[in-house]
């Protein structure tokens, strides 16, 4: 019986690498070897950067909230207190919307979060 040598499947599995790193400078996009570990890098990072992403967007939400709460005098965490005991349940992703986009409900939710404060 023939034995079956593996140059396809190796083939097959640089092809793929290679194909990942189409777009890299020098040797990355050309050798395998040097490939294969940019690819891992990248792919690594990449991972990374969407838990990033997430911490890098609630960041940006607590400062509109900060920034709007301040402008209705209130602290962020005296803010976020307010509406914890006035029982509102809003994630900071529509708080930080209508610090953006609607004043006047931010000033009335500000407004109901001093109140619960005093």
């Amino acid at each position: 019986m023939a034995r079956i040598k593996g140059g396809m499947n190796a083939k097959k599995k640089h092809n793929r690498v290679l194909k990942l790193a189409k777009g890299y400078r020098g040797a990355r996009s050309n050798q395998y070897r040097v490939a294969k570990q940019s690819v891992m890098r990248a792919l690594a990072t990449s991972y990374a950067g969407r838990k990033e992403r997430k911490r890098q967007m609630r960041q940006l939400w607590i400062a509109r909230i900060n920034a709007a709460a301040r402008l209705n005098g209130l602290s962020y965490s005296k803010f976020m207190y307010g509406l914890k005991l006035a029982e509102i349940d809003i994630n900071r992703k529509m708080l930080a919307e209508m610090a953006v986009n609607d004043a006047e409900g931010f000033a009335s939710l500000a407004e109901i979060a001093k109140g619960k404060l005093a």
